[in-house]
């Protein structure tokens, strides 16, 4: 499990060291093991900072967050309510964002490429996030794959388009996976209402065990998708190249 001082923490769930410490007083947060004077914060403080994120962002108050935590764990073993909150909360990707500053990100994409509209458009899709006199980057494999297309001739206009489409797709692929597992499994499962320790484990491994199958199956259609793409792209343009070559064509 990765270990983390405060402040390292705070970036890793994308507030601030002052809100670390204002939950902790609150006692939303679970006090962090002590190396000397240094706190030391692991994966499941990190997990309960993204889900009181969440919360807040709900307009639950922290008298509210308090009383759910305090629900929640009545009756409950913590290690596993902590178990179910790391489920519910930690990314589902390795990806760890990145900075670029302004000057980076006109050498990666060219100058006649960056405007104000393209660079408003990458903001609003969060592609880059502004961070004082740099830009976060949330997802530095969806820049580069980006700025590859632009290289291959692409505008980024239409990249951007390409990828705000493709993220839609993927939201509708998302709310359909998940409306099935509420339907037929989380509805259903006790872990929800007043279930066993046992019963919250087991939902956890479930969530968890739903990262990798769908990882397998975007990349298993998508693989499949653009088989057939290419082949039918490089027929056509195997066609309409040979009947332009083709004398009778032209006579």
């Amino acid at each position: 499990m990765a270990e983390y001082r405060i402040d390292d923490l705070a970036r890793a769930a994308g507030t601030t060291v002052r809100n670390v410490r204002v939950y902790q007083d609150r006692g939303l947060l679970p006090p962090p093991r002590r190396e000397g004077r240094t706190g030391i914060y692991t994966d499941v403080h990190l997990g309960r900072l993204r889900l009181i994120g969440q919360l807040l962002e709900r307009g639950y108050t922290f008298a509210h967050i308090a009383e759910f935590f305090d629900g929640w764990q009545s009756g409950k073993n913590l290690t596993e309510v902590f178990c179910l909150e790391e489920a519910l909360t930690t990314a589902w990707t390795d990806e760890l964002a990145d900075y670029i500053s302004a000057e980076q990100l006109l050498a990666l994409f060219g100058t006649d490429e960056i405007s104000p509209e393209t660079l408003g458009t990458a903001i609003e899709l969060e592609l880059v996030v502004p961070d004082g006199d740099r830009y976060r980057v949330p997802s530095p494999r969806l820049l580069h794959a980006g700025s590859e297309l632009v290289k291959a001739g692409i505008p980024l206009a239409v990249v951007l388009e390409l990828s705000a489409a493709l993220a839609r797709d993927m939201e509708a692929s998302a709310a359909r996976l998940i409306g099935a597992v509420q339907d037929h499994v989380v509805l259903t499962h006790p872990a929800l209402s007043d279930g066993t320790d046992q019963d919250v484990a087991d939902l956890a491994a479930l969530i968890n065990r739903l990262k990798p199958l769908a990882q397998l199956a975007v990349d298993a259609h998508l693989a499949r998708a653009m088989e057939r793409r290419v082949r039918d792209a490089i027929q056509a343009h195997v066609e309409r190249t040979g009947r332009s070559q083709d004398p009778a064509a032209s006579a």
